[in-house]
């Protein structure tokens, strides 16, 4: 009677490690990739220090009205969009891989 016993207990502790690691392993892994706000915010900022590193040592009155104008326009998309949207941690992780992201052999 005992053996039988253990022997549903030990069954019942298999087919729960079964279900368990099938339960596992057809549940969608969440991605802790970039939402699409932070994704157009990564463009944005890339795009922007593009232009940054094209005049490295200008103002930004010097530089040629298109860049000038593109410039203000991406900054003022950055504020209103990503500063104000994002919570302050992804806008300094968004900074932080700018260089990192245009320039990856560096």
């Amino acid at each position: 009677m005992a053996s039988i016993f253990l022997l549903a207990i030990g069954v019942a502790v298999a087919v729960a490690l079964i279900a368990s690691v099938a339960i596992n392993f057809l549940t969608p892994i969440n991605d802790p990739g970039l939402s699409p706000l932070e994704q157009d915010c990564q463009e944005i900022a890339n795009e922007g220090y593009r232009i940054h590193a094209m005049y490295p040592d200008s103002n930004p009155d010097e530089l040629p009205v298109d860049d000038f104008k593109r410039l203000t326009y991406l900054d003022n998309l950055w504020m209103t969009k990503c500063v104000n949207g994002l919570p302050a941690e992804s806008v300094f992780s968004i900074v932080n891989n700018v260089e990192r992201n245009l320039y990856p052999g560096e």
